[in-house]
């Protein structure tokens, strides 16, 4: 699997979730994006541009989002959630472990997350550390 993947220059991971998250939805009609008011800073422009009827802008409210995101699943929908990491681990930890983890693998809702650590983005500076990815390791490790 990951010998097909093509390098075809360098960008930064948000544009390159951006461009791959349009790639997967062409292939399946089931891919829906859901964000907590990031759609800018997710790159999911294009995604929206092509597949406005399957994005989700869900606020600033990121345990709305995982929930309704788990919701989807059962119609059959594969939902990526976006958002920033201590807002994808921190605030949604209970709908994660209630909602997400609950769910059969054929059920399964992609959690991307992005400025992870102590870095300056154009979007400012938020901490996040691995903590975050810690805490979803732990609850994820019975699942």
């Amino acid at each position: 699997m990951l010998k097909d993947i093509q390098v075809t220059g360098q960008k930064d991971t948000r544009s390159g979730f951006g461009d791959g998250i349009v790639e997967v939805a062409r292939k399946n009609s089931d891919v829906v994006a859901l964000t907590a008011d990031l759609a800018g800073s997710l790159k999911l422009g294009q995604f929206i541009k092509e597949f406005p009827e399957r994005f989700f802008q869900c606020g600033i409210g990121e345990a709305n989002m995982i929930g309704i995101g788990a919701g989807l699943t059962i119609g059959g929908k594969i939902p990526y959630t976006t958002t920033f990491a201590n807002f994808s681990t921190g605030r949604v930890y209970d709908q994660i472990r209630q909602s997400v983890l609950q769910r059969k693998r054929s059920e399964a809702i992609q959690i991307y997350v992005t400025n992870l650590r102590d870095k300056m983005q154009k979007d400012g500076k938020i901490r996040m550390n691995d903590k975050e990815l810690q805490r979803l390791s732990a609850a994820t490790a019975g699942s």
